[in-house]
């Protein structure tokens, strides 16, 4: 295979990858990350006034009942902080795997109150394989500062980005299983989904929340459910595809969104990672976000920003 047709297929064993590519994968994970959990820091500050309830999951279920207030906080600043710093590339040999450990922390301890948001698994991931990776060796405070140097081997930035794209065709594939070993075939023939969605419709109007406008008319043409559900389970068992990079690769990821999307339409649940197409990155060459942008948007210096 030449170099020019290894550059146009994408493919899980030819693990190479430039520094950038990398680089633009720790900027868009981080960047979601920080911006997560700025956005939900209400809900973990809440976490110090809890006392009751606690049942440890994850790393937290070593803990045999809720941490002192001073320690809430003090994790919740440190990760913030270790967040912004391993964004910018800034000591990434200690930002990078602090953020990662950091946010699994906090997540793990959130979800010992029975608030477990099984999407964050699959970025809390990302981080733990980023954080591991070499990922500032370009475009980062470290390059800038050159206590980090691009390396001569090309897999050394490729299999982080491989094995990130792994974890999430796994995530698919064994939603798709935990579907089919579950619910059966009456999973997509029965009424399982369309009545997800019945539920997830009166649940918010019991609690004075405002239900989909869509779920009542949806949920009232009852042929069609069968069909959106076969649909589903066939798009996350498909997922091994999108390795194969290419055209099958671009059809697969907007059909994964479109699920996703239609679930926040219908139901109003939101997947962030995957609804920001953040999650599909390590499936593309991110890294031409920056360099094939508009020209007028380039600096004067033809180099690359290290």
């Amino acid at each position: 295979m030449t170099a020019a047709s290894k550059s146009d297929l994408w493919r899980i064993a030819d693990a190479e990858a430039p520094p950038e590519r990398l680089a633009m994968l720790r900027i868009l994970t981080g960047t979601f990350a920080v911006a997560y959990l700025t956005i939900r820091l209400p809900v973990f500050v809440q976490l110090a006034d809890r006392e009751s309830g606690f049942r440890g999951v994850g790393i937290a279920s070593t803990l045999t009942g809720p941490v002192p207030d001073a320690v809430v906080f003090t994790l919740i600043g440190a990760t913030h902080a270790a967040g912004v710093a391993s964004t910018a590339g800034w000591r990434y040999r200690w930002s990078g795997p602090a953020f990662a450990v950091g946010f699994l922390a906090l997540g793990s301890y959130r979800g010992s109150w029975g608030q477990l948001l099984h999407f964050e698994n699959l970025f809390v991931l990302h981080l733990l394989i980023i954080g591991l990776a070499p990922a500032a060796d370009a475009w980062s405070a470290d390059a800038r500062a050159r206590r980090r140097r691009p390396r001569a081997d090309p897999t050394s930035y490729g299999w982080p980005i491989a094995l990130a794209a792994l974890v999430l065709v796994i995530t698919y594939v064994i939603s798709g299983l935990a579907k089919l070993r579950y619910g059966g075939i009456d999973w997509i023939l029965g009424d399982t989904l369309r009545n997800h969605v019945a539920y997830a419709a009166a649940r918010l109007d019991l609690l004075g929340g405002d239900p989909s406008p869509l779920a009542g008319p949806g949920v009232s043409v009852a042929w069609v459910w069968p069909y959106v559900a076969g649909i589903t389970v066939v798009v996350e068992l498909a997922a091994p595809v999108a390795l194969l990079g290419g055209r099958v690769r671009t059809v697969w990821v907007i059909a994964a969104w479109l699920l996703h999307a239609g679930i926040l339409a219908f139901m109003l649940i939101g997947f962030p990672y995957p609804l920001t197409f953040v999650a599909f990155a390590p499936l593309f060459r991110v890294e031409r976000l920056w360099t094939d942008r508009p020209r007028r948007l380039r600096p004067a210096a033809t180099q690359l920003p290290v």
